[in-house]
């Protein structure tokens, strides 16, 4: 179970004779016990900075992380990382000179074998022969990168697991066979998924949805007590109507 008590976070805004702050999230408290949770909100509302301070990339200003109980406020990424949270990047790095098999034992923690490594690739619908030995480089695709961090967050095993925006540049091949992807995950963790989108698709498949706008917390629930209002184009969810297409950032 992961808790945010009271984060916010602010940047600094330098202009010639200028020097304020920015607030980008103010006085966020959640708490992340569901199995599946969503997080969806418009452009600049403050989803992917909530991904990145769960994750250790930045530091909130104000309030605490405390995960299964344990403030890890101030842990830095490899420590979280140690402490059971995985992060996946709404980019996915590139790595040159290794391979998705290196990647894989890299994540697990330990030099597994060519089946294991095969084991977690089939999980995300590739075929274990054709990209074992592949380079993690720029011959890969957007979808194929998604899904082989996806298998190494699965070798990974932890305890809570964070994906920004999963959907962004990929195809709807690719997107549609992610979504399969999250649904085998949600069969088989026995973790917390956290995901930051707007696809009314990924949405639909979260125990819990968090809607964040301006930086707080606008709406939370049930797939039944928030997907009215967000389809609905109310306040709390006009945002969603334009992003049931297969691409949106933010």
């Amino acid at each position: 179970m992961l808790e945010l008590q009271h984060i916010s976070y602010e940047v600094s805004e330098q202009t010639p004779g200028n020097d304020r702050k920015a607030e980008i999230l103010h006085d966020v408290s959640l708490t992340v016990e569901d199995r599946f949770v969503a997080v969806t909100g418009p452009n600049g509302s403050g989803k992917s900075t909530l991904a990145k301070l769960i994750a250790g990339i930045i530091k909130p200003t104000s309030g605490r992380i405390l995960l299964d109980g344990t403030d890890i406020t101030d842990m830095s990424i490899t420590e979280r990382a140690r402490a059971g949270i995985s992060f996946a990047f709404q980019q996915p790095v590139r790595f040159k000179g290794l391979t998705v098999k290196d990647l894989i034992s890299l994540a697990a923690g330990k030099s597994i074998s060519v089946g294991q490594a095969c084991t977690y690739l089939s999980e995300v619908g590739l075929c274990a022969k054709e990209y074992i030995n592949r380079e993690v480089n720029a011959s890969l695709s957007g979808g194929e990168l998604k899904r082989i961090e996806i298998a190494m967050i699965i070798a990974r095993g932890t305890k809570f697991s964070v994906f920004d925006e999963p959907e962004a540049g990929i195809d709807l091949w690719s997107f549609n066979n992610l979504i399969d992807v999250f649904r085998g995950m949600y069969e088989k963790t026995k973790g917390n998924i956290l995901i930051i989108s707007h696809q009314e698709r990924i949405l639909d498949i979260a125990d819990k949805i968090i809607v964040i706008s301006g930086g707080r917390v606008a709406a939370q629930g049930t797939k039944d007590e928030i997907m009215p209002a967000l389809l609905g184009n109310t306040s709390a969810g006009c945002y969603v109507a334009a992003g049931k297409g297969d691409k949106k950032n933010g």
